[in-house]
C-alpha cells in the first residue's frame, strides 16, 4: 500500500471512529487530522470537506457490511419455512454490531440532509435486496396472493426493523434482550394471514 492510501485509511477510520463517538457536527478537521496522525493540510489534500469526508466513511462501510446470500424462492420447502430464514437473516444483519455502526454515524446527519437520507434509503440492504423477487415467485407458485409486491416486502421488512433495529438504535433494548424467536414467528405469522394462497 502506498503512503498517501495509508494516508487515506487512517483518516478515514480516524474519522468514522470520532463521528461514532461525537457525532458529524461535534467533530471538526482538527481533531481528525490528530486522531490519524496526520496534517491538516493532508486530511484536506484527500477530502476537500467534511461532507465528502462523511459521505466516503459511508460508502466504505457499506461496501464492508456483511451481508448473507440472497435467498430464493423454492417449490419445494414450505412457504412458512423461508420467509422464518429470510427473516432470521434480517434480524441478524439488523443487530449486528457494523450495521448499528454505520445507522449511528448516519442517523443524525440525515435529520440535517434529506438528500442523503435519500441516497442511504436507495442502497438496498438486506433482504430488500431480493424479496420482492422472492414474492414475485411465490405468486408465481401460486403459494402467495399479493397485489402490490413493493409495499408487501416493506410490510415484510419494516416490521422486523420496527422491532429488533430501532429499538436498539435508540437505546431502547440490547440484542440479547430481545424475544428473537417470538418476533420472527409473529412476522411470519402476519404476513401470511394477509398473503397467503388459500
Amino acid at each position: 500500500m502506498k503512503l498517501s492510501d495509508k494516508k487515506r485509511v487512517n483518516i478515514l477510520d480516524a474519522a468514522e471512529q470520532l463521528f461514532f463517538e461525537n457525532g458529524v457536527e461535534h467533530t471538526t478537521m482538527d481533531q481528525i487530522a490528530k486522531a490519524a496522525q496526520a496534517s491538516k493540510r493532508t486530511v484536506y489534500n484527500h477530502f476537500t470537506t467534511k461532507h465528502a469526508l462523511f459521505e466516503a466513511i459511508i460508502t466504505r462501510m457499506v461496501e464492508h457490511l456483511n451481508q448473507d446470500d440472497e435467498l430464493r424462492f423454492s417449490n419445494e420447502i414450505a412457504i412458512d419455512i423461508q420467509l422464518t430464514k429470510i427473516a432470521q437473516q434480517e434480524v441478524s444483519l439488523l443487530n449486528s454490531v457494523h450495521f448499528l455502526r454505520i445507522a449511528k454515524i448516519a442517523f443524525m446527519q440525515m435529520l440535517q440532509q434529506p438528500a442523503l437520507a435519500e441516497d442511504i434509503a436507495s442502497n438496498q440492504f438486506g433482504c430488500m435486496r431480493y424479496l420482492e423477487s422472492f414474492l414475485r415467485q411465490g405468486v408465481a407458485n401460486n403459494k402467495l396472493q399479493i397485489e402490490d409486491i413493493e409495499f408487501a416486502a416493506k410490510q415484510f421488512a419494516f416490521q422486523l426493523k420496527s422491532f429488533v433495529f430501532y429499538p436498539v438504535l435508540f437505546g431502547f433494548e440490547t440484542p440479547d434482550s430481545l424475544p428473537i424467536t417470538k418476533i420472527i414467528e409473529q412476522t411470519v405469522a402476519t404476513f401470511l394471514s394477509r398473503y397467503q394462497a388459500e
